[in-house]
């Protein structure tokens, strides 16, 4: 079953994946390459320093060694010696702490990058599982373990063997020196030991850095459903698509209608079209459209308009070539200017008139443009 399922993921993860599995704190690690990191550093560091650091740590046992009589009955002055002791040692090692942290996190940055994860804090009780740890121990993870450990014990204990076979005869000749001598000497010994064995690690690392990225790049893998199911997700879904469009038009509507009461005049072809239009000659080049619609939505601008009283004008040829040439918000074409001033002089005049006049005022017949005749 699950290699069934490991080999319907053919495709590379996708880029949303990989951020996802970073926020989750799922990155590529290299033990090895931290370890190399730690141990090359160290022995580096003791090389270094080690002959200044053995003078000091033998300065420091010297000192506490050589405490004077008159001094043992005081239990404050052997707290004190104690305390000089333990300082003096921190401060020795400080430097050697400070480069091995440094190195640490440097080799954790060099592969997977920094990342923060506070969902890694979190106790994961499925690790605690035996049946996923058999899973696991025998999968191709456990074996390429096994495989690690194995190469490490070969590497590591062949060099092991020649570097104490290098360094046989000069460990002998320690004994024969000073004591101060010989801690200095046994220092230099250990460090270049140490330096040996770290850089044998870094086979160790150059085949774990590779096997770590392989790994997590085989884990991130997807299927094409996957593929397709995150396409749809980061998309949008059509449905969801589509009922999201269908609420930012219906909250457009209701926001055009509210504005359908400013309106001069609305013009109409008779009832499949509808333009509300606002002139003021103060803060307007030209006549402005604050709504528009065909069939049901015309009817509404028309309803809306009988109510608040806004003058409805027919002129069908006019209003299609408003609807159609026009956005909302936006300003009529100049193509259209002569058509709309005859419609806005007439209505403004028939405000001020009443009734009786107004009835018997001649009806202009707005003429288009060659370009808006076929509208």
């Amino acid at each position: 079953m699950a290699g069934s399922e490991n080999g319907d993921k053919t495709e590379d993860a996708s880029p949303k994946r990989l951020q996802d599995a970073r926020e989750r704190g799922q990155i590529p690690r290299s033990r090895e390459l931290g370890n190399f990191a730690t141990m090359i550093g160290g022995s580096a560091v003791l090389l270094v320093i080690g002959g200044s650091l053995a003078a000091r740590m033998a300065q420091i046992m010297r000192s506490g060694l050589s405490i004077g009589q008159e001094r043992l009955g005081d239990p404050q002055s052997m707290t004190a010696a104690l305390s000089d002791g333990i300082l003096g040692t921190v401060w020795i090692l400080l430097p050697i702490f400070g480069v091995l942290i440094v190195l640490v996190l440097l080799a954790a940055v060099a592969l997977g990058g920094w990342n923060f994860s506070p969902g890694d804090m979190a106790p994961d009780f499925s690790r605690m599982n035996p049946l996923s740890g058999l899973a696991r121990l025998f999968g191709l993870q456990g074996w390429s373990e096994l495989a690690k450990a194995l190469l490490k014990c070969a590497v590591v204990g062949g060099v092991c063997a020649g570097v104490t076979t290098h360094l046989f005869a000069p460990a002998m000749t320690l004994g024969h020196m000073t004591p101060q001598a010989a801690i200095g000497g046994a220092a230099g010994l250990l460090a270049r030991a140490f330096v040996w064995l770290s850089s044998s690690l870094v086979i160790i690392a150059a085949v774990d850095v590779p096997l770590q990225i392989f790994q997590f790049n085989r884990s991130m893998r997807m299927s094409l459903q996957e593929l397709r199911d995150e396409a749809k997700d980061s998309n949008g879904r059509p449905e969801t698509k589509n009922r999201i469009r269908q609420m930012q038009q219906q909250i457009a509507r209701r926001r055009m209608m509210h504005k359908v009461p400013k309106a001069d005049v609305v013009i109409v072809n008779p009832t499949h079209f509808a333009v509300a239009l606002k002139y003021d000659p103060a803060k307007m080049r030209a006549p402005l459209v604050l709504a528009k619609g065909v069939d049901l939505v015309a009817a509404n601008i028309r309803r809306v308009a009988a109510e608040h009283h806004v003058a409805v004008f027919e002129a069908p040829q006019l209003a299609r070539a408003l609807y159609a040439s026009t956005d909302l918000d936006r300003e009529i074409p100049s193509g259209l200017y002569m058509a709309v001033a005859q419609v806005l002089s007439y209505v403004f005049r028939i405000r001020t008139m009443n009734p009786t006049l107004a009835a018997r005022l001649a009806r202009p017949e707005p003429k288009l443009g060659d370009e808006f005749k076929d509208a």
